[in-house]
């Protein structure tokens, strides 16, 4: 490949992952529900101007405004049902059971040890079901170079289990890193071109499998490299029993566009897990 395509291809990469690291609008109706009535001004700020414009500002992601909301209101020491509403955002927005703990273990020393303790007795409630699962997601951090990322909510209705998405570089050759929990799969897809198009997968961590429709199942583990036609319909994602993680190239074409289809059922995918 040469250095224009490369380029070209790199460029494209960018702008694919761009769009699905785009979160969707947040939305607010507590104030208008719960006080429309009695203070429909104060209503109007939390849910249309707080919420509807602060929190949908482009300068920090959702994931952040989470961060540091939540640091703000232990250290004024409110750690009432406001706060566990804000670690139930939190935990929406990204926020690991893992990292919600330095998090707060952080927080102590600036905050005060009993705010700490207080927002703790909160916060293992919300992420009570993730702790097994947030020690392995942990475990295969450790064992991979690239970051997991954040959820990939913009796209999260073409996935069967939970994806997410880290921007690795964005300056010379800017991509991301893809990751699936176990299980984990996209629907089927296309990526349609009238000329050049389709995509290039290089697995990174964990154990994986790609199928092209009409063909066995291929399975995908550290250093295997799939080579995806235009116009060819596949899905790919991780075994039944690993974490994995590819990064994924877009390759340039003409009238490039991608169509996704019908899911992987659990039927066709339990068959490869045997």
């Amino acid at each position: 490949m040469n250095k224009k395509l490369l380029g070209l291809a790199l460029f494209a990469t960018t702008l694919n992952f761009g769009n699905m690291m785009a979160q969707e609008k947040i939305t607010q109706t507590a104030g208008h529900v719960q006080l429309g009535e009695f203070a429909p001004k104060f209503a109007e700020l939390n849910d249309d101007v707080l919420f509807g414009e602060v929190w949908n500002r482009p300068g920090l992601s959702p994931r952040d405004r989470s961060m540091i909301t939540v640091s703000t209101l232990i250290g004024k020491g409110i750690i009432d049902s406001s706060l566990t509403h804000h670690l139930q955002f939190a935990k929406q927005n990204g926020i690991t059971r893992t990292e919600i703990s330095e998090m707060l273990t952080h927080i102590a020393f600036y905050a005060g040890w009993p705010n700490a303790w207080g927002a703790f007795r909160l916060a293992k409630d919300v992420w009570a079901e993730d702790t097994k699962g947030e020690d392995a997601k942990a475990a295969f951090q450790r064992e991979m170079i690239f970051p997991i990322g954040e959820p990939n909510t913009a796209y999260a209705q073409y996935f069967i289990g939970n994806s997410y998405l880290a921007p690795v570089s964005k300056e010379q050759v800017p991509f991301s890193n893809v990751t699936f929990e176990p299980r984990c799969r996209n629907n089927w897809h296309i990526h349609h071109a009238t000329k050049g198009g389709g995509q290039m997968l290089v697995c990174v961590a964990g154990k994986g499998w790609y199928q092209e429709e009409g063909k066995p199942a291929v399975q995908m583990l550290p250093g295997d490299v799939i080579h995806i036609p235009a116009n060819v319909k596949h899905w790919h994602g991780a075994a039944a029993d690993s974490w994995f993680a590819h990064l994924a190239f877009e390759v340039p074409g003409e009238n490039t566009s991608n169509e996704w289809l019908e899911p992987v059922t659990d039927a066709e995918y339990d068959k490869l897990e045997k």
